[in-house]
């Protein structure tokens, strides 16, 4: 499993060798930001899987910060982010919208935004900033549950998968050493 990950993974020299970098050197470069076993990999997986959901280009740096604290691999980390695309951030965000109505129980249903009007553009302005501060607070609360699930389930899912393979590698040296 480690080789399958190095194989497409950047090491550690490249952080060294970029000069915007530089001045993160020593934190960056930590040896177990780099190195590659259930734990740490589990830990970026999760650390990825939270900060992917949040907005904008602060997905990267947060779960930068995150494997930094947390000491979980670096690059996987920043991988595992991009789970998050613009293909998928549509679906995720509906999705927390709706885990979040059903958390704090709003019964309003589904709120549809305004229709853009170009005539009278202030009243439009004035009917989108309702309409966001009223799926606001769902989409806080379900972007939240929604974060800590797939950290938890991405952690999980990794620490299985590397043993279900650590095991099946065993099994099958095991076996090769029977016939040899």
């Amino acid at each position: 499993m480690r080789r399958f990950l190095k194989k497409y993974l950047p090491d550690h020299e490249t952080i060294r060798r970029n000069p915007w970098l530089r001045p993160f050197e020593n934190s960056l470069l930590h040896p177990r930001l780099w190195h590659l076993n259930r734990r740490s990999a589990a830990g970026a997986v999760a650390a990825g899987l939270f900060c992917g959901l949040i907005p904008g280009p602060f997905q990267m740096p947060a779960a930068a910060l995150a494997a930094i604290l947390f000491r979980a691999n670096l690059p996987l980390a920043l991988f595992v982010t991009l789970y998050t695309n613009p293909l998928t951030i549509v679906p995720l965000y509906l999705l927390a919208y709706q885990i979040g109505r059903l958390l704090i129980g709003d019964t309003a249903g589904f709120l549809v935004p305004p229709a853009f009007v170009f005539d009278n553009f202030v009243a439009w302005t004035q009917a989108m900033q309702d309409w966001m501060l009223a799926v606001a607070r769902p989409l806080a609360v379900g972007l939240i549950v929604l974060a800590d699930g797939l950290a938890l389930a991405g952690y999980f899912l990794t620490r299985g998968a590397w043993r279900l393979y650590l095991v099946r590698h065993w099994q099958r040296r095991r076996a090769g050493k029977r016939s040899a």
